[in-house]
């Protein structure tokens, strides 16, 4: 994915932070990600031989409502999205350019994802309703 490669680039080649904060920024970006790293892993144990790469659903697939899916709808997502935001924190500015078009493209993603997921599942409007935070659990 383009976006996330961005953020990787532009992390690396902008700008530091200002000296004052960047050892503390450091510190709440490898924090930040290694909680992204936990939740996309949570989500995709969860999802086991469902997993997939494409937003539509495999045949066969089982909708998955328990573990981190009884949190945030799209876990993976949240997971790479946090990651991301630790990395422009532990990085650079600029890198936050690039992640503003992936949460973008994973907003974009996830809503086409979710239309064949209520196509699939007639049980998946009232997991909506329930499980209101979108990519991670109890934020957002």
């Amino acid at each position: 994915m383009a976006a996330l490669a961005g953020v990787a680039i532009l992390g690396l080649i902008g700008p530091g932070w200002p000296a004052a904060a960047i050892a503390a920024l450091r510190v709440l970006g490898l924090a930040l990600v290694i909680s992204g790293a936990a939740l996309g892993v949570l989500g995709a144990r969860a999802l086991g031989p469902s997993l997939t790469a494409y937003p539509r659903p495999s045949e066969g697939a089982a909708m998955r409502q328990h573990g981190v899916y009884a949190h945030a709808r799209h876990p993976i997502y949240g997971g790479v999205l946090v990651i991301g935001a630790g990395w422009c924190l532990a990085s650079s500015w600029w890198a936050a350019v690039a992640w503003a078009c992936l949460l973008v493209i994973l907003l974009a993603k996830s809503e086409r994802e979710e239309a064949w997921l209520v196509q699939r599942y007639a049980g998946y409007p009232s997991y909506r309703a329930t499980v209101r935070r979108r990519f991670v659990p109890y934020v957002f």
